[in-house]
């Protein structure tokens, strides 16, 4: 019996095409997609999400050896294997520069060949970078391990905990954003923010032995100064407590705004810290506060404690 599925399947879809035609007229006009569309400089393709995922897998093999990556290591080669590893991050990391500078309008995007230099250089002067990078990110891990009774072992805390997984890409994509490398470092921390939920501003400045314990819902924004130490739990929120304007009401930006943690301060779960207020070493703010003064070192916050009363009176 002969199937007449595809032949009336033809014909409605032909039945569309005046409709379809109206719909592309429709996102074609300039006054639709004007504030959403973005000429690059110089005919240059946008930054690839594609190579931003092999740029953060090779950095993380060459800061975990062993973890990641399909070789297993072996220190006979490792030395091989790693410089190989490095020189894929440096062409993959320049070239994202230099698109990221044309896309941002960066003043030396202006020139494709200072471009080109400025974005190599830029490259270079990261590199220089991921042994620090590495030091600071083994400093987490130890955190995390000795400040989690359910981790078994470092490694575990590599392989599964959303706080390293966020922390990598944040510590990367600071030493991008104290170098002034436009979009870059955002696009970096937005990669683990969708996969961890742990929402880490690029500028936010964190210190050694870092922990987020759980982590879904932490927001970290970008002038946060946190110190040696600390540790965070789900649902934190490190925030701004309003934003200062201009005259004609648009925001002024770049100005300090959020939250200062001394060495060893810890916020439980569901905590709110806004403003630039000052949070003093050796504090502890316990869960569901909300912060907007400065505290003292040594401090201990916590709600008021209501006895349950059965009588119900």
């Amino acid at each position: 019996m002969k199937n007449e599925f595809p032949n009336s399947q033809n014909g409605a879809i032909k039945n569309r095409l005046p409709e379809i035609e109206a719909i592309t007229e429709a996102l074609c006009d300039p006054a639709s997609y004007e504030s959403v569309i973005h000429d690059s400089l110089h005919d240059m393709p946008m930054p690839s999400l594609k190579d931003f995922d092999e740029l953060m897998s090779r950095l993380k093999t060459a800061i975990f050896p062993g973890f990641y990556g399909t070789s297993r290591v072996r220190f006979d080669s490792m030395r091989y294997h790693m410089a190989a590893n490095l020189d894929s991050i440096y062409r993959i990391l320049a070239e994202q520069i230099r698109r990221g500078a044309c896309f941002a309008r960066a003043e030396y995007a202006q020139d494709y060949g200072l471009c080109g230099e400025a974005s190599a250089a830029l490259a270079m002067k990261f590199m220089q970078r991921i042994p620090r990078i590495r030091e600071l990110l083994s400093s987490d891990v130890r955190a995390a391990f000795e400040g989690d009774p359910a981790a078994k072992s470092p490694g575990e805390t590599v392989f599964c905990y959303p706080s390293i997984t966020a922390l990598t890409h944040q510590r990367v994509a600071h030493e991008l954003y104290v170098l002034n490398v436009p979009l870059i470092p955002r696009i970096i921390t937005e990669m683990a923010h969708s996969i961890t939920g742990i929402d880490i501003h690029p500028g936010a400045s964190i210190g050694e032995e870092f922990f987020i314990d759980h982590g879904t819902g932490v927001v970290i924004g970008e002038t946060c100064i946190i110190g040696k130490g600390c540790r965070l739990y789900q649902g934190v929120t490190l925030g701004a407590l309003s934003f200062p304007k201009e005259a004609d009401g648009t925001l002024i930006k770049g100005v300090p705004r959020h939250p200062i943690l001394d060495d060893y301060v810890t916020v439980y779960a569901g905590a709110t810290v806004l403003g630039r207020v000052t949070i003093g070493e050796g504090s502890t703010i316990g869960g569901n506060l909300w912060i907007t003064h400065d505290v003292p070192p040594k401090s201990r916050l916590v709600q008021q404690q209501y006895k349950h009363n059965s009588t119900g009176n």
